[in-house]
């Protein structure tokens, strides 16, 4: 769950897409100013190519930063905050039971 949520945080802030677009125009533009050099066909190829291999390299980047990263004192608060939940949840319940009680007796003795 907390893997889930910080590589849909790594993929929403658009870093992957602007690693790959710089990667693709740096091959455009090597590829333009070597123009004399290279066959037409030699550029589409390059170009698609670079992109394709610095799109997977960007994922292994980013698979590397998650299993590298330390995720222990965000399951501490994410189990702190449950846990206080449950206790919160119990204190109403604890609660709820008492008012019951006491509104049981009134009838009662009424």
């Amino acid at each position: 769950m907390l893997v889930e949520e910080f590589s849909n945080k790594v993929f929403r802030s658009k870093i992957i897409d602007t690693y790959v677009g710089t990667a693709f125009f740096a091959s455009l533009i090597f590829f333009v100013l070597n123009a004399d050099i290279y066959t037409p066909f030699e550029m589409i190829f390059g170009v698609v190519f670079v992109t394709i291999a610095f799109k997977g390299l960007s994922h292994m980047m980013i698979a590397l930063i998650i299993l590298l990263f330390n995720f222990d004192t965000k399951k501490e608060s994410i189990e702190f905050s449950e846990m206080s939940a449950k206790i919160n949840g119990l204190l109403n319940d604890l609660t709820l039971q008492q008012t019951k009680i006491k509104s049981q007796k009134t009838i009662n003795e009424g």
